[in-house]
């Protein structure tokens, strides 16, 4: 290319600064479309649909640490047992959708970084994690939907897939240190989780317009509760990852339902389990103020 038919500096800098405006835009539409009333509505009855799962979760545990009958149990676990109850099927089809909801915020959340995050390292891991909730969501929204249709069991508990993966990766060459490396991941994101909860600091996403001084307290005390108590049973998963791997035993690995049911086995198991039921039961109730409170869409 001759020296007359190259571009300058300046030509340069305004394709690049078109370019920019172009990816601008695009993303500009995308958020338009993402926080439309209709995708609100979808998002705010996710966040409900989620609460409503944990307080499932949280009153069957609560049951079994009084002597009340049951098991402990997860996710799945939760919404299988709804599905026996009148109206069961019904219910778990409106949750299966508004957990859809819930999947499709947080892929909103993961690409374009409608809550502001940035884009330093530890923004991206967290938008990384709303990758990963969308996708274990999906996989609770298809279940749900499979028990309403009456066409399924639900899929495999968290015990037995948490078991499954952890075997195969053990088959491998690196598999051990692999394994110890996730239990390792577990606990990190255990540790923070419970910053959060006692820092406060999940309380930046709600709209403070609308909440009264009585509802922000309320709201911070049961989303501290509820993450606290959340951390305690990842840290659990997580050594049990540990353990598994050191063993070389998958059936050592333990999923959310499993790690409750072995807390219940601890010294003082009932009243332990008890406090993080109460906790679970905590979080479901937050979660029905994220889906009235919390900002959805740029601030």
């Amino acid at each position: 290319m001759s020296q007359a038919h190259m571009p300058t500096t300046g030509q340069i800098k305004d394709a690049a600064e078109q370019a920019q405006d172009t990816a601008n835009e695009a993303r500009e539409k995308a958020t338009d479309v993402a926080t439309s009333r209709w995708a609100c509505y979808l998002a705010r009855f996710g966040y409900a649909a989620k609460g409503v799962v944990y307080l499932l979760m949280g009153g069957i545990a609560a049951r079994f640490a009084l002597g009340a009958g049951g098991a402990p149990t997860d996710n799945k676990g939760a919404i299988r047992a709804l599905s026996v109850e009148p109206l069961g099927r019904f219910l778990l089809a409106i949750i299966a959708v508004g957990l859809f909801g819930y999947v499709l915020w947080n892929v909103v959340r993961a690409l374009l970084d409608i809550d502001h995050e940035g884009t330093k390292p530890q923004a991206i891991l967290k938008r990384i994690g709303y990758a990963a909730v969308a996708f274990g969501y999906f996989g609770l929204s298809l279940a749900a939907a499979q028990l309403a249709s009456g066409r399924g069991s639900g899929g495999k508990s968290s015990d037995a897939t948490t078991q499954d993966w952890t075997a195969r990766f053990l088959d491998l060459r690196i598999g051990v240190p692999l394994v110890v490396l996730g239990g390792v991941l577990f606990c990190a994101i255990a540790l923070a989780v419970a910053y959060e909860g006692y820092s406060g600091r999940f309380m930046k996403y709600f709209s403070y317009g609308k909440l009264s001084h009585t509802t922000e307290r309320a709201l911070r005390w049961l989303g501290g509760f509820g993450l606290l108590s959340l951390a305690v049973v990842f840290v659990e998963i997580g050594v049990f990852l540990v353990v598994a791997a050191l063993r070389h035993d998958p059936g050592k690995a333990k999923g959310l339902g499993g790690a409750l049911v072995a807390l219940a086995a601890d010294p003082f198991g009932p009243l332990l389990l008890g406090i993080i039921a109460a906790g679970l039961v905590a979080y479901g109730v937050y979660s029905f103020g994220q889906a009235r409170y919390r900002r959805i869409g740029p601030a």
